[in-house]
């Protein structure tokens, strides 16, 4: 008789964890978080206090060897994710991979080979995928609502101040290249899923504002397998009274417009105008956890492998290069 239920450790119980994520190891359904581990111990105690879990620590090897733990959370800074991806996997436990996967192509590769070798699973936790306004997107899109699909522009567009608690994206040897690679990766995995295979993709970046030594401003264009252009522009410095959110998708008969950080789409169609509202989750990662528990319990296939994230690795890389 199978496994009927998945015992989490979380290696990195920082800001992702705390709220988007963490508790929803302990909700999900087949799902028991653990054991909590933070390179400051103190911190990562007081997770564990505060959230009811049982184990903390300050080294990771202690928790990869415990013998109940089925699967481990990686929410660490990007570039520590390949060597503990790789560790856990070594070690016997599934991977759910924070984004962006890894740092560059070698790295996903590298990764991408391992699973190939072992019968342990990874989940890139692009967790999008399952939020409620994007369920409705892939439902519009797949009832051809406006349509067939001829192009997507994406225009996010932010200032400086954007994120000024994360000062660790702004160095690349840690986040892989700034808030684009913080950013980027869930619209493209998006753009990967809804409208599959590309065949060539093309892109520029520059420092515009020199206020750091990460590229603030990257474009990028694909031309995916089925004949839809891509078009995104993305700006980490541009002025407060032009910031933008925005993606809108063109149809022959419509269109569907949407922001990323908010939770209303509009709908252009021959039949008239439609806004749709949604609520996410409280922990927003839940729904996407709750799929990964499923995968690993052998109930469903993979919902973001190794090789999606290869592809949003790829294009990163591509638009940045």
């Amino acid at each position: 008789m199978g496994k009927t239920n998945i015992v989490w450790g979380i290696i990195g119980c920082g800001d992702v964890a705390e709220v988007k994520s963490g508790p929803a190891f302990q909700k999900c359904e087949n799902s028991k978080l653990l054991a909590v581990m933070r390179r400051n111990g103190g911190l990562a105690k007081d997770f564990a206090q505060r959230h009811g879990v049982p184990l903390w620590y300050d080294d990771a090897e202690k928790l990869l060897n415990h013998p109940d733990i089925d699967a481990v959370y990686i929410a660490t800074p990007p570039n520590r994710h390949l060597n503990y991806a790789l560790k856990a996997l070594n070690k016997g436990k599934h991977v759910y991979i924070e984004k962006p996967m890894v740092l560059h192509t070698d790295e996903a590769l590298e990764l991408a080979s391992a699973v190939k070798t072992t019968k342990y699973k990874l989940v890139v936790a692009h967790y999008r995928r399952f939020l409620p306004m994007y369920i409705k997107i892939s439902e519009l899109l797949s009832t051809k609502a406006i349509g067939p699909i001829i192009s997507v522009d994406l225009q996010f567009l932010q200032p400086l101040n954007f994120n000024t608690k994360a000062t660790w994206r702004l160095d690349k040897n840690v986040s892989g290249g700034g808030y684009f690679h913080d950013i980027a990766p869930h619209q493209l995995d998006l753009m990967y899923y809804f409208f599959g295979a590309y065949d060539q993709a093309k892109g520029i970046s520059v420092n515009q504002s020199k206020m750091n030594t990460v590229d603030d401003m990257v474009n990028g264009i694909i031309n995916f397998k089925n004949g839809i252009q891509f078009r995104g522009i993305w700006s980490f410095a541009f002025p407060k009274q032009f910031e933008r959110d925005k993606c809108i998708i063109y149809g022959e008969k419509g269109s569907i417009e949407f922001s990323f950080y908010k939770d209303e789409l509009v709908m252009k169609s021959e039949k008239g105008n439609s806004t749709f509202q949604f609520k996410n989750p409280t922990h927003i990662q839940q729904p996407m956890i709750q799929q990964t528990v499923h995968y690993f319990l052998g109930n469903r296939s993979n919902p973001c492998s190794v090789e999606d994230g290869m592809v949003v690795t790829n294009l990163m890389e591509t638009f940045t290069n």
